[in-house]
Order: C-alpha cells, then sequence, then structure tokens
C-alpha cells in the first residue's frame, strides 16, 4: 500500500542539490518510493513530482498530466515514471508558459521552456527508453528535471515581477474564460 509523502517547500537545502543517480532500479525501496511518489501527487493535485520533492535524493520524476483545478487543459496521459531522465536536446524554439509548483504552493509565473526536447530515462523496470516529448509534457518533463539539479521554476522567471501567487492567477485565468 501507498504512502503519502511530505512534500518539501521551497528553502529547504534539499531543493537546492542534484539528485544522486539510481543505482539499484529493481531493490524494493526504490519501487515503493515511485508508488509514494505518485500517491503523493495525485493527492496534492499536482501533474509531474521529483524524488527530492519528498526528501528524497533520487533521480526520478514522475510525469502524469491531466485535466485538474490548477491545469484545467493540461493533457490526459498515463503516469510515466522516469528514472535517471536525461534530457539529450532542446529545441531552440521555445514557448513562454505558465507554471505552478508543489515547493513553491502558492506561486506561478510565465515560464520560457523549449518547445520540444530528445529525452533517455529508464522505466521502474529497467527498461531504457529515448524518445522526444512536445508541448506541455515536453514543458513537465524540463520542470523535473530541473528539481533533479536543484532548480526551483522562479529561479528561470526573468522579471521577477511576474510572480504572482496561486488566487491571483486563478483570479486572471478565471477573467479569461
Amino acid at each position: 500500500m501507498s504512502r503519502l509523502l511530505p512534500i518539501a517547500k521551497r528553502g529547504e537545502p534539499i531543493l537546492q542539490q542534484r539528485a544522486q543517480e539510481v543505482t539499484d532500479i529493481h531493490d524494493p525501496t526504490i519501487q515503493a518510493l515511485i508508488d509514494d511518489m505518485l500517491t503523493t501527487m495525485l493527492e496534492a493535485g499536482g501533474i509531474g513530482i521529483a524524488a527530492p520533492q519528498v526528501f528524497i535524493s533520487q533521480r526520478i520524476i514522475i510525469v502524469a498530466s491531466r485535466p485538474n483545478p490548477r491545469y484545467p487543459d493540461a493533457p490526459l496521459m498515463e503516469p510515466v515514471a522516469m528514472l535517471n531522465p536525461e534530457i539529450l536536446w532542446l529545441s531552440a524554439d521555445t514557448c513562454t508558459g505558465w507554471e505552478g509548483c508543489l515547493s513553491v504552493p502558492d506561486a506561478r509565473a510565465p515560464v520560457p521552456r523549449a518547445n520540444n526536447l530528445r529525452l533517455r530515462y529508464l522505466t521502474r523496470w529497467g527498461e531504457s527508453v529515448e524518445t522526444e516529448y512536445t508541448g506541455f509534457i515536453a514543458r513537465i518533463i524540463q520542470h523535473e528535471c530541473d528539481h533533479l539539479d536543484g532548480i526551483l521554476f522562479p529561479e528561470r522567471v526573468g522579471d521577477k515581477q511576474k510572480i504572482v501567487s496561486e488566487a491571483e492567477f486563478q483570479q486572471v485565468s478565471r477573467a479569461r474564460e
């Protein structure tokens, strides 16, 4: 049975460190961690999560885009656990989109990201995958991989005055509908 894990908030040292490579994918504690991360992310209303966000210094991310109150226009996909993900290529064309973070719960900001990327990672079963992602899914992957390198999304925002509270963001979003 999966457990709900505490989520590290901005200012926690683990969020500023490079996470360690996963060396034994078949270790039962790694498999349990993946299940616990997924449960924690879903409970918190996230669309992605990285192990450092649950106080574990391992290079593991979960990408699970789906429409929810925080991201109503997110595309639907099955959750994917990615171990030791490595971005091999980022497109020169970029797009600026609003991001939030479970570790920075009361902030949203426009963040520029590459539109496309090529990624290599291991599945939870040890299979090596190399594939390309585009659009919103590519944005999630870049955001979560940043966590593995100790970077939070506000550090990617050029004009810090553009960082708004979640309440302000929701108000502006509703006004656009």
